[in-house]
């Protein structure tokens, strides 16, 4: 298949037989999202982004497409901390096993944020009864295609 580049892509992962357990640094830590973390994410998805591989527009116009779209579940907004409570990374899913946004933070590239991200995203989704998750993804971003490709997603339809 031959595309262009900047062509969005669908990648799917099934949730049936066995997950890896999510993992990141040790001094990285889980948090829940509210919409007091809501600028902070905001300004993580779009340092992410800065390079190329997508976009979140203005704050405003973000907060409040994301917050008001009836897939939007606050629990489904995964953060990771620091030891500091600096954001280091986020994913932020639709109720339809979906993911929406997932970035790292430019710093902490390389340390197995994302794929533990991925992880913990897969596990919750298997808890809620999905049985896969599906993500859209710049076919001309080598990093984030490798990233999914090693969490055991594939390209589908």
């Amino acid at each position: 298949m031959t595309s262009m580049p900047g062509t969005v892509i669908r990648m799917r992962r099934s949730l049936d037989g066995p997950l890896s357990a999510p993992a990141w640094p040790e001094d990285v830590r889980l948090a829940s999202f509210t919409p007091l973390d809501a600028r902070e994410a905001h300004a993580l998805f779009t340092a992410g982004y800065a390079n190329g591989g997508g976009g979140v527009g203005g704050f405003d116009d973000w907060w409040t497409d994301l917050s008001t779209d009836g897939e939007y579940d606050p629990t489904l907004f995964f953060l990771l901390r620091d030891s500091e409570d600096r954001l280091v990374g986020a994913a932020q899913c639709w109720t339809s096993a979906f993911v929406k946004d997932l970035v790292v933070h430019p710093l902490w590239h390389r340390r197995g944020i994302g794929l533990g991200l991925l992880f913990h995203v897969f596990a919750s989704f298997r808890e809620r009864g999905a049985t896969a998750v599906e993500l859209k993804v710049l076919r001309d971003n080598p990093g984030a295609l490798s990233l999914y490709g090693r969490a055991g997603m594939i390209v589908g339809d």
